[in-house]
């Protein structure tokens, strides 16, 4: 069995990972791919904590945030998708061109 040392370690790691890839690209499909490590990782933490703590509560808010995350990843994709459709391109910094 792993230990909750290395999950913790494992979760802040994948956690700068993704904070790393969304502010870096400018690429709507990488910056929502960076999202998603960003949440996954607190999953991984409340996984990891639960079960440290013996408690189920984890395991709950993990079934409720990925439900959400479902979600969000839905809406991103039609957003992305309907974007796309009208730049030709995933580049973010053309999303200032949207106002006019």
């Amino acid at each position: 069995m792993i230990s909750a040392f290395y999950c913790f370690i494992l979760s802040a790691a994948m956690f700068s990972l993704g904070i790393l890839v969304f502010v870096i690209k400018k690429n709507f499909f990488l910056m929502l791919i960076g999202l998603e490590i960003m949440i996954n990782s607190c999953l991984l933490l409340f996984i990891s904590s639960g079960n440290y703590w013996n408690d189920a509560l984890g395991q709950i808010i993990y079934i409720f945030i990925i439900t959400i995350s479902a979600v969000e990843v839905c809406i991103n994709l039609s957003l992305l998708f309907k974007f796309y459709k009208i730049n030709n391109t995933l580049n973010v910094n053309s999303l200032s061109e949207l106002k006019k």
